[in-house]
């Protein structure tokens, strides 16, 4: 197990742990992908899933926007999917379509042909990590999973879904079936964070990118517990970990009573709002709409101000911090001069 690094000029670490950062610090989701150029020349020769259990090509990937921005941090570059895949499910990510099961999770019989997660299955992951720590200097790198509603969603759906019908009937109709999905999704969560833990990273952030389709109470009983389980098994590590969902206005408070020490707020709520909602001493991330970053500098240097000041807003009200990002990730068609001035702007501020 490695020692945890001492990075304590990090404008990141500081604003995500209650301490007063030197600057606002900024990093984007999907800050590493599409966007860059660079990355397209790389991807062109390797598959989604390949990339992402190749450790060298995982290492540049995620140096590329912190060379490129001067981000506060780095996220290591994966893909949600990743420790379904070493696993064993059978799956790919289909270009234009996203994560696509070839036998979607239909019944109890289903969930009990889940493997757990092996250590080894993810050796390469682990491996990108160790570089990256080399690699990064003073820049902290952000480990990630996705949570096990969005994984329970991919899988029982078979691919991305608008409605999440066949998800939301198991969870209703088959609380038992759903209960056990859950339970197995969890500890592969938990396992693949301590794999990225134990190789150095400084950070995670727990993925729940469709939670925003549940009522609060459903959010409650068939999926808090289960999320709980995660940031209260990894809690000892001592890193900071964050929360994010999109369209989880509704949930917030539940999402920081998960034990996520940073709840990432979208842009479809203030942070001042935000900070109401979650528990007194939780930092926020966010919420620049990424859309934003397509009409324009002057638009966008106007919105950015007005989500730094809405931060400092939001630590008025009682968050412990605020780390600049967008509300969800980059889109591929963002200028990245765009990004690399975001950057310069909300360190200026």
């Amino acid at each position: 197990m490695n020692t945890r690094r001492d990075l304590p000029e990090s404008p990141f670490l500081a604003a995500a742990t209650g301490r007063t950062p030197s600057r606002t610090p900024v990093w984007f989701m999907r800050q590493a992908g599409r966007s860059l150029p660079e990355y397209r020349a790389l991807r062109a020769n390797h598959k989604m899933l390949d990339a992402c259990f190749d450790a060298e090509l995982v290492c540049e990937i995620t140096l590329q926007p912190v060379r490129r921005h001067g981000v506060d941090a780095a996220i290591l570059f994966s893909d949600i999917v990743v420790p379904l895949k070493a696993a064993g499910v059978a799956l790919d990510i289909v270009p234009d379509v996203g994560p696509v099961i070839e036998h979607p999770i239909r019944s109890r019989a289903d969930v009990d042909t889940l493997r757990p997660l092996e250590r080894s299955a993810v050796a390469p992951v682990s491996d990108a990590v160790s570089l990256l720590v080399a690699a990064l200097g003073e820049v902290p790198l952000i480990g990630f999973a996705g949570a096990p509603f969005t994984l329970a969603s991919y899988l029982v759906e078979g691919g991305p879904s608008r409605n999440h019908e066949k998800t939301k009937a198991m969870m209703f109709a088959e609380p038992d079936t759903w209960h056990a999905l859950m339970t197995s999704l969890t500890d592969l969560t938990i396992e693949f964070l301590a794999a990225q833990l134990d190789a150095g990273v400084d950070a995670i952030q727990l993925f729940d990118s469709w939670a925003g389709t549940l009522s609060l109470a459903d959010y409650r009983s068939h999926v808090l517990p289960h999320s709980s389980r995660i940031f209260a098994t990894l809690a000892a590590r001592g890193v900071p970990m964050t929360h994010f969902g999109v369209g989880t206005a509704e949930l917030l408070g539940a999402m920081g009573e998960a034990g996520a020490t940073v709840v990432g707020v979208d842009w479809r709520t203030s942070l001042e709002a935000a900070a109401g909602r979650v528990r007194p001493g939780t930092a926020l991330q966010g919420n620049l709409d990424p859309v934003v970053l397509l009409a324009g500098w002057p638009v966008v240097q106007r919105a950015a101000r007005a989500v730094v000041q809405d931060g400092r807003a939001a630590i008025a009200a009682g968050a412990s911090g605020h780390i600049f990002n967008l509300g969800h990730g980059v889109l591929p068609s963002t200028d990245p001069a765009v990004v690399t001035e975001l950057v310069e702007l909300v360190h200026s501020l």
